[in-house]
């Protein structure tokens, strides 16, 4: 079992900035993938970005140029620093743990709120 523990969101005026944290303990394996998701209300949850334990990453077409994601592999944590935020970018927003063991195994953090005022 793997647990992840998420920090930082908030409220935040448009064009403002927010970081996000999410630490990982358990079972981590060596090699995995963690990234951030979000969910907006009424919305299906969507990728953000994620990061390979390798330092490849992948971001959604929104949030390239504004977003940067980043891991500390000896942590075990991930990091999603977000700048030039939009009302659009208002959502609860969940760290994912994934990993290739006997198959694909996934977890989520509880999720932390980011709200963008305009």
């Amino acid at each position: 079992q793997v647990q992840l523990v998420e920090s930082g969101g908030g409220l935040v005026q448009a064009g403002g900035s927010l970081r996000l944290s999410c630490a990982a303990s358990g079972s981590i394996v060596s090699i995995n993938a963690m990234g951030w998701y979000r969910q907006a209300p009424g919305k299906q949850r969507e990728l953000v970005a994620t990061i390979t334990t390798g330092g490849t990453t992948n971001y959604a077409d929104s949030v390239k140029g504004r977003f940067t994601i980043s891991r500390n592999n000896a942590k075990n944590t991930v990091y999603l620093q977000m700048n030039s935020l939009e009302p659009e970018d208002t959502a609860v927003y969940y760290c994912n743990y994934l990993e290739w063991v006997g198959g694909v195994n996934n977890y989520w953090g509880q999720g932390t709120q980011v709200t963008v005022s305009p």
